[in-house]
């Protein structure tokens, strides 16, 4: 999806990614891969709730494109935020919450800092297959040896809807993170009850963590 389409999204409100609270496979999967991190990464993070739980266990850097959401976090959450432009990127930090405004391909692991945890619930399913094939790219390069990933990947039939949100099986994240340790966590039905505020027709709705670990 080009940049555009995201950023008229938030535009117009249309906030179909969007919970009203922390992911509960998140509140599941998490406490298992928090032992001695340091960080947490969460790309194309919107205005997520998550990032507060998150920010219970550690300190969390949020990668958006958005001005409005990075605005409307701090915003909603009644937290004050210093603001300051870095070279392509607006900073907004608070005491446990930084995010990056800007464009998460251009992001170096110098502003990203030490993090050596990724929380990912909406950024690979919202992206086209060759775009998926660059995130994780992205990610290698910002992340360290033995970092670990806890994705929220999304399955339904493909011939039943277009995305985004969009259907990424087991086998095609084990293609995408050839050479990681890659293990399935949980697993979430949401088969005819939609995902997050989208409602869809589908023969079968699956949530699906997983823990991946780089090499």
């Amino acid at each position: 999806m080009e940049a555009q389409f995201w950023l008229t999204c938030w535009q117009n409100n249309e906030l179909g990614f969007q919970l009203d609270d922390a992911h509960p496979l998140l509140q599941q999967c998490l406490p298992a891969l928090l032992t001695g991190r340091k960080r947490v990464l969460v790309p194309l993070c919107g205005k997520s709730l998550d990032m507060h739980y998150l920010a219970r266990f550690l300190p969390v850097v949020g990668a958006e494109l958005s001005t409005i959401a990075c605005r409307d976090f701090f915003r909603e959450s009644g937290l004050n935020a210093d603001v300051e432009t870095l070279a392509a990127f607006q900073r907004y930090s608070s005491s446990d919450i930084t995010l990056w405004q800007g464009d998460f391909f251009a992001l170096t692991a110098a502003q990203t800092g030490e993090c050596d945890l990724v929380y990912d619930r909406a950024a690979l399913i919202a992206l086209p297959a060759p775009m998926r094939c660059q995130y994780v790219a992205k990610l290698r390069q910002l992340l360290p040896s033995g970092a670990t990933i806890l994705l929220i990947s999304l399955e339904y039939p493909q011939h039943e809807k277009q995305g985004p949100p969009f259907c990424v099986p087991q086998d095609e994240i084990r293609t995408l993170f050839a050479g990681c340790e890659i293990e399935q966590l949980a697993t979430l039905d949401l088969t005819g009850k939609g995902f997050a505020r989208r409602r869809f027709a589908t023969s079968l709705l699956l949530e699906q963590a997983y823990s991946i670990t780089l090499p």
